[in-house]
């Protein structure tokens, strides 16, 4: 009888966990507990990205006498996914972009995406599995022409939509004219030949996006906008405060509320469905209604209080995710520099809050759902529905924003139950206030750094980290005692320099009375925010230059990350003339991190005066590897930094009487456009494959910032947001 809508296991989530159980098994068994969750954590923080998606080229790719269609499992939410890899896909297709339709594959397709659209790998994960069912698809064309034409596939050529008669090159067809032709059961065993970078015609160019005319017309759908013939509207009831139950519902004045027309209470839940939102909306506030629990209303001095580190007071607490040499013995004889840093709990605050429509047949379930997983709620609606997978169809629409908060989607199962007990599609859509109060959010984290200075470098780096769950809500029960520590909570934690002599990294897991998990860029922001300011301290402390501290501390021929790591920060110290002349009263930080193969560097230059800072220009360098769309990583940058201004400035979520307090952004501040200064990119491509590019620029930017305004004369930001009178 519970009605929690928090998070639960996630079909990602339940491959990691998985995959860790049956590693970490061994490892453990093999070498220690203690030995074998290092060796995890070092697996996950080099790991791959998700992988890809296994399906035939015909899932892929649609070809008919009307165009060809690629249909796509990763989602779109503003990020530009849908742009790169309709460009990947042209590009094998020999195909121009413009003559290639973009659809989102309802679930039946055959496009079974495991991962979700997260992690930053839609194009980095898609890189492979995408430009193999082009090239297939490519194949089977050429052959269908040489059919047609009675010669071998080989006298055969396809050029931008067109395939040509090698012998006869006045002769062509275009790929509409062979659709009937082509057989996806025909489809070659071995995969053609890729084409050479040299000949890109797509690939590394700034295209439009695929989306923009629609979205310009306002004819595309998002979750919001979904509808079906006969639908109707529902809303369900939510707890009043953290952790309380529903012990009993009746209908009370719910029927007689003008446009109800059913009243669901089942095992732990209770809804309203209706003609319009708004009476489905009064519907609920009629119920008569009996909560439970907790004893003691959750506080926020309680969580402030529970997310601290321990290890003072616990030498033994927490989980070793990084060590190389013993800096602990090193720091007994002297401490140099000591820094605290707090990251307070925030909210996703996408515009467009969780949506779907449900339609429960005796024989089908049909769905459209603004969701970054379909896979999963297809999984979670068969449940719900006691229908096989098979008989169930989602499509995700667009996303107004996704973050994280939509890898898993209670609204579809809501949505779900009520249009199985009415008979009927079902909307229903979450107000803004259920958005901010019945979600999960950001955990908190605290960070402590300790380390010792000799001959102007680092000898022993320390680093403990403590912060609420990230991933392990969504892991199965069995990967936490093995993993002890979240990953999701310490990315971005563990230090990339490995030009230091000894340094250590040791996460602690908070378990809190607070929801909390999956946030754009997991632990990035706030634990890089701790670890470039306090790289900051120690280059003051030693009185060198900060570039030049961070340079010095990279081992730039052993390694290639690290190569590439100061290949971005000569970037963009170049790019940000640093150590070049500046107005009075303005300084210049830098910082950088790594994050899913991608290596970001960020240059600030900042003022600061009764109490706060200006932000003049930010230049970042960024190295994602092969760049798809040029357009598109400058969009993700110059998002990235608009979203750690706003987490440096303004954002986070407090607890007021037993309940999160923001119910909207009237109470809830995010950045405004005249807080986020001129954004400059640079681009470099080190690498030969495509990393991540959705989260990575936000790693620097909150450090780069807190280290401009101390450059500037300003005091060291300890919290996210800052507060420095």
């Amino acid at each position: 009888m519970s009605p929690r809508r928090g998070p639960r296991v996630t079909r990602r989530g339940f491959l990691i966990g998985t995959a860790v159980v049956g590693v970490g098994a061994w490892v453990g068994w093999r070498f220690g507990v203690p030995a074998g969750r290092l060796a995890i954590a070092r697996a996950l923080d080099g790991a791959a990205p998700p992988g890809g998606i296994e399906a035939p080229p015909d899932a892929w790719i649609e070809v008919t006498t009307a165009g060809v269609t690629l249909y796509l499992a990763k989602v779109e939410m503003g990020q530009g996914i849908h742009t790169a890899l309709a460009q990947i896909a042209a590009e094998e297709l020999e195909l121009p972009l413009d003559r290639l339709a973009v659809r989102s594959a309802p679930t039946d397709r055959g496009l079974d995406d495991r991962n979700g659209t997260g992690a930053s790998a839609s194009v980095s994960g898609s890189w492979g599995p995408l430009r193999e069912a082009a090239a297939l698809t490519r194949a089977m064309l050429r052959a269908a022409a040489a059919e047609a034409w009675g010669v071998d596939a080989s006298g055969v050529v396809a050029d931008q939509g067109r395939l040509v008669h090698r012998e006869r090159p006045g002769e062509t067809l275009a790929y509409e004219d062979v659709a009937d032709r082509l057989d996806p059961e025909a489809a070659p065993d071995d995969v053609p030949p890729f084409k050479a970078k040299g000949a890109y015609r797509e690939i590394g160019r700034a295209r439009p996006r695929v989306d923009l005319a629609e979205k310009l017309a306002g004819t595309g759908g998002y979750g919001l906008d979904a509808r079906m013939e006969g639908m109707r509207y529902g809303a369900v009831a939510r707890p009043p405060r953290l952790g309380a139950r529903l012990a009993a519902a009746a209908p009370g004045g719910a029927r007689e509320v003008p446009g109800v027309t059913d009243v669901v209470i089942e095992d732990g839940f209770a809804g309203v469905v209706a003609t319009r939102r708004s009476a489905a909306a009064k519907g609920v506030a009629a119920l008569d209604l009996t909560w439970e629990g907790p004893e003691t209303p959750v506080t926020q001095a309680a969580v402030d209080a529970a997310c601290t580190v321990r290890g003072d007071e616990d030498p033994g607490a927490g989980v070793v995710v990084q060590r190389d040499g013993d800096p602990t013995r090193a720091l007994r004889g002297r401490t140099d520099v000591r820094a605290s840093f707090r990251t307070a709990m925030a909210a996703h605050a996408h515009l467009e809050p969780q949506a779907a429509l449900v339609h429960v047949a005796e024989d089908r379930v049909e769905a459209y759902v603004a969701t970054q997983s379909p896979t999963l709620v297809r999984d979670l609606l068969a449940d719900a529905t006691d229908r096989p997978k098979e008989a169930v169809s989602v499509t995700a629409t667009w996303l107004g924003g996704g973050f994280g908060r939509r890898l898993n989607v209670e609204v579809a199962t809501d949505a779900a139950r009520l249009s199985r007990a009415s008979g009927v599609p079902v909307h229903v859509a979450w107000t803004r206030e259920e958005e901010f109060r019945h979600g999960y959010l950001r955990p908190p984290v605290h960070n402590v750094l300790e380390a010792r200075l000799e001959d102007g470098r680092v000898a022993a780096w320390r680093h403990r980290q403590a912060s609420g769950d990230v991933a392990f809500p969504f892991l199965p029960a069995a990967a936490q005692p093995l993993l002890g520590a979240d990953f999701g909570a310490w990315r971005g934690a563990t230090s990339p320099y490995g030009g230091m002599a000894r340094r250590a990294t040791v996460a602690e897991r908070v378990e809190l009375p607070v929801p909390t998990g999956w946030w754009r860029g997991l632990g990035l922001l706030p634990n890089v925010f701790a670890t470039e300011s306090f790289l900051d301290e120690l280059a003051a402390a030693a009185g060198a230059d900060p570039l030049a501290f961070r340079l010095a501390h990279l081992n730039e021929d052993e390694d290639d990350v690290q190569r590439r790591l100061a290949g971005v920060l000569r970037a963009a110290a170049e790019a940000a003339d640093w150590g070049g002349p500046l107005p009075a009263g303005r300084g210049r930080g830098i910082a950088t991190s790594v994050d899913v193969g991608t290596c970001v560097a960020q240059v600030t230059e900042a003022s600061f005066a009764d109490g706060a800072p200006t932000l003049h220009r930010v230049v970042v360098a960024v190295d994602p590897g092969v760049v798809v769309n040029p357009d598109g990583v400058r969009a993700q940058v110059e998002g990235s930094v608009a979203w750690g201004v706003s987490s440096l400035l303004h954002e986070a979520v407090t607890l007021e009487d037993g309940r999160v307090a923001p119910g909207n952004f009237d109470a809830y501040a995010i950045a405004r456009a005249s807080d986020v200064p001129d954004v400059e990119v640079v681009i470099l491509e080190g690498d030969d494959v495509p990393h991540g590019m959705g989260e990575p620029p936000l790693g620097p930017v909150a450090a780069s910032i807190a280290n401009a305004v101390v450059a500037a004369g300003g005091p060291r930001a300890r919290s996210l947001p800052a507060r420095w009178t």
